[in-house]
């Protein structure tokens, strides 16, 4: 299993989880408060770090092969914004940090606030990052899956021996399903099991 979708998920849950931390400071403004809301934010940022490292040297190259031209642009567009929050996030919680420890909270306000604002966007990252998967890398499978069946159906034509004509298809559905394979494991980041558990549902 890749390492970016499982990333991704505390990417997304821990800015949410440092934004809550961050209200209930504002809300009740105690040092234990001050300090759970720094140290989440702290860890925010680490999630951030990772999912944006695995995304751009692992799961950006695996992932791109398997796209069309729009999507590849999709994907640089991702792979941007990714590095974009990351710094922000790294930031905010250097800020906060900053007002944890010279005891202003104007200062880590600033920062649960800015906290808030990375979590949006987060958000919508998830989103392209869905889109990226399902929308451009599901249509650019079955281009790839048709042009197999294709190239099956020329040879089976070209030949009057049944035997090549069977090993032409057979070597279609071979095709095939390396593909499925490849792409369960390298896009979806699901294993050969999982993969199987989602097909009988």
């Amino acid at each position: 299993m890749m390492i970016h979708p499982a990333t991704a998920h505390f990417a997304m849950v821990l800015p949410v989880v440092a934004s809550a931390f961050g209200i209930a400071y504002m809300i009740t403004e105690t040092e234990t408060m001050s300090k759970i809301s720094a140290r989440t934010a702290l860890v925010a940022a680490l999630a951030m770090i990772a999912v944006w490292y695995t995304g751009e040297k692992i799961a950006g190259p695996a992932v791109a092969e398997y796209l069309s031209a729009a999507g590849k642009a999709e994907l640089l567009e991702h792979r941007d914004l990714g590095r974009y929050l990351a710094i922000a996030m790294a930031l905010v919680a250097l800020i906060q940090i900053a007002g944890c420890r010279m005891k202003k909270s104007g200062i880590q306000i600033v920062g649960i606030i800015l906290t808030i604002g990375v979590m949006a966007v987060t958000f919508l990252q998830g989103k392209d990052g869905g889109e990226i998967v399902y929308e451009y890398g599901q249509p650019f499978k079955m281009e790839r899956t048709q042009m197999y069946l294709k190239d099956a159906a020329v040879t089976a034509e070209e030949t009057e021996d049944c035997d090549e004509k069977v090993e032409a298809y057979e070597d279609a559905i071979d095709n095939i399903a390396s593909d499925s394979d490849e792409i369960n494991q390298n896009v979806l980041g699901l294993s050969a099991s999982e993969a199987n558990e989602g097909d009988d549902e």
